[in-house]
């Protein structure tokens, strides 16, 4: 007895019948398998051959159409007793319009041409060989069409050309009758290759090669490049013509062989598959089940160390408000640890009593289903220690696998840092305009000197002639005495002229703090009115206020805006500051302006007509510390569209016609028109 022998005896009877089962299941699906794909192979050549022959014979179909529809044409050439020359002009239309012939001729009864046009297309067909050397092919068909009574064709012929290359053409004569009496024929030569060209579908000599060809398979035309391949699919027709047949023939390559012919064969084999490979799969199912619960151990294990090594706060709550979990950030940021805080429900230890009454009307209505915003709200939690900080908190319903909300995630943000540091920034940036200010004071001292001896020496003049006036004695008092009271009164006026200029000065630069108001249009550019007209008598600028009627008031920082007009409307007239610009003209310009569909905005604007800006300058014009000026400081413009981007504005330049830039900023209006 063999080894085989005796292990198949070991064996149990119901595992030998289950493997033999499945062995005889597996050929029984193999064979089905080889079968379908079989069949369907046949199915899928039948259909192809089908579409083919169809296809064939559509294309013998619009042949047979375009000839008669010539021949149509051709009778038409004879319409009205045409004379050789008129004649010639109808055929020549008549051969623009129909590449496929490329020669016309009217001949009279004994066969002699009286008139013909060949293609514009080509070189004339039969100038290598003459005409008279075709004369047989003419003579046959017009034989046939005499017997026939109607148009003939002759078989077709080759032509050699000049080039070395040569045609495949057949002859078409149509007799010509009046009252049951021969005139003469009409003979038009085709091109087989231009009949291919130009009388079939694009879409027959796209998919397929089609050609004319003999009885024995000589190709007499041919068009279309198939698909090479390791199947052909070839279908004939035959076109007969009065006086002559031709065989038109389709070829079409499959460019693959086909594995799965059909969508059914490859889903019935995917099936077939697909029930072979189950046991297979089965095998390997539980070791990738225990992979699997491996690899979610370390994802867990991954998860968890990285939300413990998080700084920002996380926290669950339930429906109810209980917390559920708390990472060690938060715990860290209260002073609180995880059991102190699991399952604590409202009040939390780490809320502040100032604030229990508020922050429970707000759970309330967070566990009411509410949701909060999505870019967070801010509040302030209390350390174990009593310390109070702010916190940015970040809240968002917690769904489980199934779709339900099962609580609240939360995360948290210490953000007492940020608000030391926007403290600093705050503070740096009223330091930095503050400085702005002074610097635009300093630039402007040499003008102030100007302006202020001017009333200084008035002031000097009339104390001095009122001196002299008085040393005279009392009795030039009385007789002068209304000449001193003007002199004092000039001083007067000169003193508080000058006052004014200083306090002007005094009110721009001293820092107070930034108190909102509603301040009317032309208050504020009577403000700066005086500064500007200091540089623009010495610059030698006109300077042009217009106010739109009915302008409402304008909520602001009245010092703030001022700074923003007295820099625009300086670098305005310093743009200005050219030999070559002779009219200097500083226009500044409040109009009411809609803004996103509200009309609460009004649009200041200050206009210039220098030399522009250059590309170049114009990125970089509103970055801090950049000027073109040596002795500029680099802040104005960037400190003005902060100032405006504070109030809710924006601050923009754009190009000034006929010439210059006009800067244009917006503020909302205040709450009195």
């Amino acid at each position: 007895m063999s080894a085989e022998q005796g292990l198949a005896q070991e064996r149990p009877p119901s595992t030998l019948r289950r493997r033999t089962l499945w062995s005889v299941l597996v050929l029984l699906v193999v064979a089905m398998l080889a079968m379908l794909v079989w069949l369907a192979g046949k199915y899928e050549t039948a259909q192809v051959q089908g579409r083919l022959e169809r296809d064939a014979a559509e294309a013998v179909s619009d042949v047979r159409a375009a000839f008669m529809r010539n021949v149509q044409s051709l009778q038409a050439l004879q319409y009205g007793d045409p004379t050789p020359n008129s004649w010639a002009i109808d055929a020549a239309v008549f051969l623009h319009a129909h590449r496929e012939l490329v020669r016309v001729e009217w001949r009279d009864n004994a066969m002699h041409v009286r008139s013909h046009v060949d293609t514009p297309f080509r070189t004339p067909v039969f100038d290598r060989v003459g005409r008279s050397n075709t004369q047989s092919e003419v003579v046959l068909a017009c034989a046939n069409a005499r017997r026939f009574s109607g148009p003939a064709y002759a078989g077709s012929y080759f032509v050699p050309l000049t080039d070395g290359l040569g045609v495949e053409v057949m002859e078409l004569c149509l007799p010509l009758e009046r009252a049951g009496k021969l005139e003469g024929f009409l003979v038009a030569t085709y091109s087989l290759q231009e009949v291919l060209e130009g009388l079939l579908a694009r879409q027959v000599t796209r998919n397929y090669e089609i050609s004319f060809t003999e009885g024995d398979g000589t190709r007499l035309a041919l068009r279309g490049t198939a698909r090479r391949g390791n199947r052909v699919f070839t279908a004939q027709q035959l076109m007969d013509l009065a006086g002559t047949t031709l065989v038109l023939r389709l070829d079409s390559w499959r460019g693959a062989p086909d594995l799965f012919p059909n969508v059914l064969t490859a889903l019935v084999t995917a099936m077939s598959i697909a029930l072979v490979s189950v046991m297979a799969l089965l095998g390997k199912d539980t070791r990738r089940r225990h992979k699997a619960e491996h690899d979610l151990a370390d994802a867990l294990a991954f998860r968890k160390a990285m939300e413990d090594s998080l700084v920002t706060g996380l926290r669950a709550r339930d429906l109810q408000g209980h917390i559920t979990y708390v990472n060690p950030a938060f715990c860290q940021m209260v002073g609180f640890t995880d059991v102190e805080l699991l399952g604590h429900s409202m009040p939390a230890p780490y809320w502040p009593p100032e604030f229990i009454d508020e922050y429970q009307q707000r759970q309330s209505i967070r566990l009411a289903g509410n949701l909060p915003p999505r870019a967070g709200f801010e509040s302030t939690f209390m350390r174990k220690d009593g310390s109070r900080f702010p916190v940015l908190i970040i809240e968002a319903p917690l769904i489980n696998a199934q779709g339900v909300q099962t609580g609240w995630m939360s995360a948290f943000l210490d953000i007492s840092e940020q608000r030391r540091v926007e403290e600093l920034s705050r503070t740096s940036q009223e330091r930095l305009q503050a400085t702005a200010r002074l610097a635009t004071v300093g630039e402007m001292a040499s003008l102030l000197s100007h302006e202020l001896n001017q009333p200084l020496a008035a002031i000097s003049g009339y104390a001095a002639g009122s001196i002299n006036l008085l040393q005279d004695g009392p009795q030039a008092l009385v007789e002068f005495g209304p000449d001193l009271t003007l002199a004092m009164r000039r001083i007067a006026e000169q003193a508080e002229r000058a006052g004014k200029v200083i306090k002007s000065v005094h009110d721009f630069v001293r820092r107070r703090d930034q108190v909102r108001e509603a301040v009317a249009p032309q208050l504020l550019l009577e403000a700066i009115l005086p500064l500007v007209n200091l540089q623009a008598r010495k610059l030698r600028v006109r300077v042009q206020i217009e106010v739109g009627p009915d302008v409402p008031s304008v909520l602001c920082d009245r010092t703030m805006v001022e700074q923003v007009l007295l820099n625009l409307a300086r670098n305005a007239m310093q743009a200005m500051d050219q030999p070559d610009i002779v009219e200097r003209v500083l226009l500044m310009r409040v109009r009411r302006v809609r803004v996103g569909g509200s009309t609460k905005w009004l649009e200041f604007s200050v206009a210039d007509i220098g030399v522009g800006i250059a590309p170049d300058v114009q990125q970089q014009l509103f970055n801090p510390f950049f000027t073109t000026r040596a002795e500029g400081m680099g802040l104005g413009l960037s400190l003005c569209r902060t100032v405006v981007e504070q109030h809710g504005g924006a601050l923009v330049f754009e190009p000034h016609v006929p010439q210059g830039t006009v800067f244009i900023f917006t503020l909302p209006t205040g709450a009195v028109a």
